[in-house]
């Protein structure tokens, strides 16, 4: 058996957001419905994007003016939609959808109509959805919503039901699944006051807030009740400040990825690793000078950061220096001519047991890309790594460390699939002289005797 284990490495760079060559990505399937209408407002048939591994099936999740989408991309040569769940409010009314999961459960909302909250089991799949729960008491309409796994919290935001008028924000315990309960609405939080919660991130009970004009806030829910505040960046303590939309927090926790939802607007960086004290750091964009570039929503998963960005489609950054995200990736879902709208890519979702990553174009519909940390269509394994690579980020010589002597191929390429090292190894430790190579992200593979059977890819 011929084994890879895969390392990334970025070489040193001052400029954040610094691209290489930027490889494209790689379509691997598309579903569209032509017979769904588009908003009045965007023209936009489609909207958020989710996705699940349930029973040795993937879905992508998506959804629409008409309702919510189940789309089985197991097979992305033969992709079709397994089911349909209605939403209460359909038709162009419609622009906003959005979709969480948790415990089997898919949680589901619409910011417009007279619409509810809907809890679907999708446990059953392949067989079918059931609806659980279809209520207006808690929401009738919501812009987002995020749960805290850990917690077993969903908060909506921008949301209001029957039981309590609009509010920035509101927090439900779910921990009895389709049974929601009510725990209180928040119009500020421990004496700060917060217009809006557009989007935010949860997770162990501490919340990243985006609040719209009101910029950032970090704040402690461990009580959900009595939430504390942490610290908070206002618009005019960063750079390109405008209207702060969504962001996402790098997996060891010490950085978060954070776009203000403004034309020609660059992304943030923010060192949040003490929540007392967050400081942006740096900013990257799609590295189009259009004035009508504008990011949307983004998502980490393992070093990669994921953007869908309206009219420049998917943008994909290597992020194993979370401190300097360097762009690898893109793929335009939309031939749309950039303006002062919101078109093109909305949502993405990279968490299938494949890889592959789901886009939606508020136009186009579902598009499946192919990730570009994996090399084939394998799918992603977490194994003990068997070699180390020495400095990281490095400005001239790279060491390879092995936990023993080895007899392997080396090989580095650039994260678009070019070749620039192949070397026969018999060592402990072998040294790169990388001082000639070109500013960038490289990845060093490591191939052990053997034939080639399988492939491995490490997730670091």
């Amino acid at each position: 058996m011929r084994i890879l284990f895969i390392s990334s490495i970025v070489l040193l760079s001052n400029l954040f957001g610094f691209s290489q060559e930027v490889s494209q990505g790689i379509l691997l399937a598309h579903w569209e419905d032509s017979s769904l209408v588009g908003s009045d407002a965007y023209d936009n048939t489609y909207n958020e994007v989710w996705g699940l591994n349930v029973n040795d099936k993937e879905y992508a999740i998506i959804g629409s003016t008409a309702g919510t989408h189940f789309i089985d991309v197991t097979d992305t040569d033969n992709v079709e939609e397994a089911f349909f769940v209605a939403g209460a409010s359909a038709g162009g009314q419609i622009i906003h959808r959005d979709y969480h999961d948790h415990n089997g459960l898919l949680y589901a909302v619409s910011d417009e109509g007279f619409s509810t909250l809907q809890i679907m089991d999708i446990s059953t799949l392949p067989d079918s959805v059931p609806v659980l729960y279809d209520s207006r008491e808690y929401i009738r309409r919501s812009h987002n919503i995020f749960i805290d796994t850990t917690e077993s919290i969903l908060y909506a935001c921008i949301a209001g039901g029957n039981a309590f008028p609009f509010t920035a924000m509101a927090s439900f315990d779910i921990a009895d699944g389709a049974d929601p309960q009510f725990i209180r609405t928040y119009d500020d939080i421990q004496g700060v006051p917060i217009s809006q919660v557009h989007d935010g991130y949860f997770d162990g009970g501490i919340g990243y807030l985006n609040l719209g004009p009101g910029g950032f806030m970090i704040a402690d829910f461990t009580d959900p009740n009595q939430p504390q505040v942490l610290s908070t960046l206002e618009s005019g303590e960063y750079p390109d400040a405008g209207y702060n939309h969504s962001g996402y927090v790098s997996e060891d926790k010490t950085h978060y990825y954070m776009a203000d939802e403004n034309w020609d607007a660059d992304m943030k960086v923010i060192d949040v690793g003490d929540l007392l004290n967050p400081e942006v750091i740096g900013t990257f964009d799609a590295d189009n000078e259009d004035p009508f570039s504008i990011a949307h929503n983004q998502v980490v998963a393992g070093d990669f950061l994921y953007v869908s960005y309206y009219y420049d489609g998917l943008q994909v950054y290597d992020i194993s220096d979370p401190a300097m995200p360097v762009r690898v990736m893109e793929y335009k879902t939309s031939e749309l001519s950039p303006r002062n709208s919101y078109e093109g890519a909305w949502g993405v979702y990279p968490f299938l047991k494949s890889g592959n990553i789901l886009v939606s174009d508020m136009q186009n519909g579902l598009f499946v890309i192919q990730n570009p940390s994996i090399a084939s269509n394998t799918h992603s394994v977490d194994i003990e790594p068997k070699f180390s690579v020495y400095p990281n980020p490095v400005t001239d010589k790279l060491l390879v460390n092995f936990t023993e002597e080895k007899n392997c191929i080396i090989e580095i390429s650039t994260m678009n699939g070019l070749k620039v090292l192949e070397q026969e190894v018999q060592a402990a430790q072998f040294e790169v002289d990388m001082s000639s190579f070109e500013r960038g992200a490289y990845t060093v593979s490591v191939f052990q005797a053997g034939a080639s059977s399988s492939k491995v890819v490490l997730v670091k």
